[in-house]
């Protein structure tokens, strides 16, 4: 799993339909992708100072990219039903702190690997999957963004990497979590972990 998840992470930086032409959805994710790829190549922003702004342009970055209300609701499936208002906001909350947490730090040791955007994927009238290939120096490694239109944006609530959904990967463990606890523990679990950064 920590394999995959240096992945994912990495993927988050860097269903049978119709394909689309490329069109909004993929330049929407490409525009925002290469915008965090250009901070990370920023030759002046060096030393502790650079990284603290680093960590802040891609931190600003990924709440343009990614919906994190989106992905919360597909992360927890049914399971969102059962928290309150309150406790939803405090998942989104935790959540995107984990995500933005675990993927900063391991993008800030970006290698310049190249990033490739193929083509579009309708999913549904809404939804579209917008593939990508990052070549690294061993491997090329599929990375697929799952984007929504709300408020006319497109904006990502998934990624698939390598056939692997981050939405999944969370979902079955906090599954686990919720099978014989209350949300409560859930958000009890989160908090740590957060804490932790």
């Amino acid at each position: 799993m920590k394999k995959w998840l240096v992945l994912s992470l990495v993927g988050l930086l860097l269903a049978v339909s119709s394909v689309v032409s490329a069109g909004e959805p993929l330049d929407a994710v490409q525009t925002q992708v290469n915008g965090v790829l250009n901070v990370l190549r920023d030759q002046s922003l060096k030393g502790e100072t650079g990284l603290k702004v680093k960590r802040e342009k891609i931190r600003t970055a990924s709440r343009k990219l990614f919906d994190f209300v989106e992905l919360s609701k597909r992360t927890l499936g049914i399971n969102w039903n059962n928290l309150s208002v309150e406790q939803r906001k405090e998942f989104v909350r935790l959540y995107t702190d984990l995500l933005e947490d675990a993927y900063i730090d391991k993008i800030t040791a970006y290698t310049d690997e190249k990033v490739r955007f193929t083509k579009e994927i309708r999913l549904s009238e809404k939804t579209v999957e917008v593939r990508s290939t990052v070549t690294t120096k061993t491997a090329d490694v599929p990375i697929n963004y799952r984007v929504i239109k709300a408020d006319g944006s497109w904006k990502v609530y998934d990624v698939v990497i390598e056939g692997v959904s981050l939405i999944s990967n969370y979902r079955t463990q906090f599954r686990e979590i919720l099978a014989n606890k209350p949300p409560a523990s859930l958000l009890e679990t989160l908090r740590a972990k957060v804490g932790k950064r």
